[in-house]
């Protein structure tokens, strides 16, 4: 790792490396039924990208899908206003017009953050727990592509090596990750880096292997049935050709 930040050119690697797909499924097609038609990662009532200031001078080279976000109430402006100051806050034109080579990083990992131990080693993919309740794909963590998960951990490598800031915000992150899973008296579900289920035990930091039944479906996700209930309630419509995965 290096005590600069990492540059354009660094960020123009890491997406033209970082392509994959998360699942077979196009996974917005299950949460927008339930967020007024629009996918939860695409829509900043929701999620608001962060991305750093070279990150933010590559897209404006690449596309004008994106802008800089406007806070619209009390908690995005309370989020703007505590940004580092090499982050800005953005948000593009929404799903429909999505390019996909000019996602942010953040779009191409989304639900997923790189988890570091307690010592500092990047032993896999944990999820931003505050959207269980609305992502799909953190209640199908099976249905998670295997190159998805290769093409995540390269791009994060490549980014710590390039950027120490990075690095050491995902080791924070992750410190708050197992005091928050603490609180909840549950481990944290990980991908590992080699594939496989594990769970964080929060209070030790201990990595154990994880039949994929210990991480349960969640919220409106847990059964078929919860699921058309949940779309009905939000007045939405099942997505087209409907068929539970299983």
């Amino acid at each position: 790792m290096t005590d600069r930040d990492a540059t354009v050119e660094d960020f123009r690697r890491i997406y033209d490396r970082f392509t994959a797909v998360i699942s077979r499924y196009n996974c917005g097609n299950w949460c927008a039924p339930l967020n007024n038609g629009e996918p939860v990662c695409c829509t900043t009532k929701q999620a608001i990208p962060i991305v750093q200031k070279n990150e933010w001078k590559l897209l404006q080279e690449r596309t004008d899908m994106w802008s800089r976000f406007k806070p619209y109430d009390k908690t995005s402006k309370q989020i703007v206003k505590d940004l580092h100051k090499d982050c800005l806050a953005i948000e593009c034109r929404g799903a429909r017009h999505c390019e996909r080579d000019n996602r942010t990083m953040a779009c191409r990992a989304f639900p997923f953050f790189p988890y570091l131990t307690r010592s500092g080693d990047f032993v896999g993919l944990a999820y931003y727990w505050t959207f269980e309740d609305r992502c799909w794909m953190i209640s199908h963590l099976e249905l998670v592509e295997r190159d998805f998960v290769q093409e995540f951990v390269a791009a994060y490598e490549s980014l710590f090596e390039s950027d120490a800031g990075e690095y050491e915000a995902y080791k924070t992150y992750s410190a708050t990750a197992r005091r928050t899973f603490s609180r909840f008296k549950r481990p944290i579900p990980l991908i590992g880096r080699e594939g496989g289920f594990y769970k964080i035990m929060p209070k030790t930091g201990e990595m154990r292997p994880a039949p994929r039944s210990e991480v349960a479906p969640l919220g409106p996700y847990r059964t078929e049935r919860t699921y058309r209930a949940a779309v009905k309630d939000a007045g939405g419509t099942l997505p087209d050709g409907f068929a539970w995965p299983g």
